[in-house]
């Protein structure tokens, strides 16, 4: 049998006995990672990970209750049952909101990643040579002490069915290259990245050629070694330009996390902490500039987060949560929308077969305005362009913040000039969203992603996806040095 042959025997062995409640959904999840690293000239021992498992949900007498298996033989997916039906009776006596308010789907639809080259289309001992190739072309100068090249693989199949007839089946593909080179001269050590290593979304080997992983080789190790020979950031109050390499991080940490309905809930605050904002902002806070417009978007094609449903069975569609700088809508799945009383998106996602649904961000992007890099430079007097995140803090508000990056360019009366180490800059959420003054058009829009944004007890890794043009900022605190 192939794989979606023996998902359907599972499905089909569980709706032969399932279990006595009034609704229950089964998610069954396929999982296939693989790594491969060379590091200075030396491959590291691979790593592959297989994980095949089910949650069971049920809702019954009044109670919600869940429970995982990696055993999927009929017995093994009863005594799931049976511990989610356990879980149910204790939450209608105990439980913290009505189990009423469970979210009931009849969806059906289906999603696949986008992929030309399959994974399995060359083999080790080529993609091996390849990460060789990389990593030897990062050596361009002793002062480069550490050469790295890298690929990295996911596959994951979902099928979630639930007991109103709802079946969504999801193929996942990713393919994930990178580079980095380190420089150290005179006892200061720096180092950049490149070759699609923050550049993560869906798709297969053809990913390799889109980064550019031995093409950008020379440049990662060339601009590690003029940073190592560059002056630290100045300090002060300047004028900000942000490439959507740091954009990334920018919109993931104080738009995306903030809006997250169950940490505005409560949810998170012993573990991933609460969220300045309250249910009463939405509809008439003005978060940023009228220039911010931020998008839900897990539509789009390739992008590291895109479906076509969340793990709720909710359908997934474009919707703003900032429109002109005023916040509309936070990222909250049908179950916390209803104990909200506010409007959602469709984000309710699990990071394995283990581990149930919480409010998750998927593609959360920052609408392009108009012009090029150059034109937003251009209006610049006095100021830092910064490029590739390297560090950040921010506080357990999601409000106060502080990043580094690896690259910066000061820039002087609308042009660039040299090269500067170390660059950081910090701020507070809303009001630095607010200093947004402008927004590079739809020609300098990029696609990328997190691949590792962490929350929940226990914790949930997940890919997220963003895309956004260069931002300029006026009059925020820069520094260098580092945090």
């Amino acid at each position: 049998m192939n794989l979606e042959q023996e998902l359907q025997h599972i499905v089909d062995t569980f709706a032969a006995s399932a279990p006595r409640a009034s609704y229950w959904t089964l998610r069954l999840v396929d999982e296939v990672h693989e790594a491969l690293v060379v590091r200075d000239d030396v491959a590291e021992p691979s790593s592959l990970g297989l994980s095949r498992g089910a949650m069971v949900t049920v809702l019954a007498d009044g109670g919600l209750g869940y429970a995982a298996t990696s055993d999927l033989s009929a017995a093994g997916l009863r005594r799931a049952s049976e511990q989610a039906l356990r879980a149910a009776a204790l939450h209608a006596r105990r439980g913290l909101f009505d189990a009423g308010l469970y979210p009931r789907s009849a969806l059906r639809a289906q999603y696949r990643s986008p992929v030309t080259e399959p994974w399995a289309a060359r083999t080790l001992r080529d993609k091996l040579d390849l990460l060789f190739e990389a990593c030897a072309a990062l050596d361009v100068d002793a002062r480069i002490v550490e050469r790295v090249a890298w690929l990295g693989h996911r596959r994951t199949v979902q099928r979630l069915i639930t007991a109103d007839g709802g079946d969504v089946l999801q193929h996942w593909e990713y393919v994930h290259p990178g580079l980095s080179a380190t420089a150290y001269v005179d006892g200061q050590t720096q180092t950049r990245h490149g070759g699609g290593a923050d550049h993560a979304r869906q798709g297969g080997l053809e990913r390799i050629a889109a980064s550019r992983l031995i093409e950008d080789a020379e440049r990662v190790a060339r601009e590690a070694i003029a940073l190592v020979e560059a002056p630290e950031c100045p300090s002060g109050r300047r004028d900000l330009v942000l490439l959507p390499s740091q954009m990334t991080l920018q919109i993931h940490e104080s738009i995306g996390h903030p809006l997250e309905l169950d940490r505005i809930l409560g949810d998170e605050r012993n573990y991933a902490g609460l969220s300045f904002v309250t249910p009463e902002m939405f509809g008439s806070y003005r978060y940023g500039s009228a220039l911010l417009n931020v998008t839900f978007d897990p539509t789009v094609p390739g992008e590291l987060a895109s479906c076509a449903a969340d793990d709720e069975c909710t359908p997934a569609r474009r919707v703003h949560l900032i429109r002109d700088g005023i916040l509309e809508r936070p990222l909250g799945g049908v179950l916390s929308q209803r104990r909200a009383g506010l409007p959602g998106t469709a984000n309710a996602r699990a990071s394995e077969w283990a581990r149930p649904p919480i409010d998750r961000m998927t593609n959360i992007n920052l609408e392009p305005g108009e012009g090029s890099l150059d034109a937003l430079i251009a209006r610049v007097e006095r100021g830092v362009l910064m490029d590739s995140n390297r560090s950040w803090s921010i506080d357990d508000s999601r409000n106060k913040f502080q990043f580094g990056c690896e690259l910066g360019r000061l820039i002087e009366d609308g042009e660039l000039k040299g090269l500067v180490r170390n660059p950081g800059y910090r701020g507070i959420s809303a009001r630095f969203w607010r200093t947004l003054d402008g927004v590079g058009g739809p020609e300098t829009l990029e696609v990328r992603g997190v691949t590792n944004c962490g929350k929940g007890e226990p914790n949930q890794g997940v890919y997220v996806g963003h895309a956004s043009p260069p931002c300029l900022f006026r009059d925020v605190e820069v520094f260098g040095g580092g945090l």
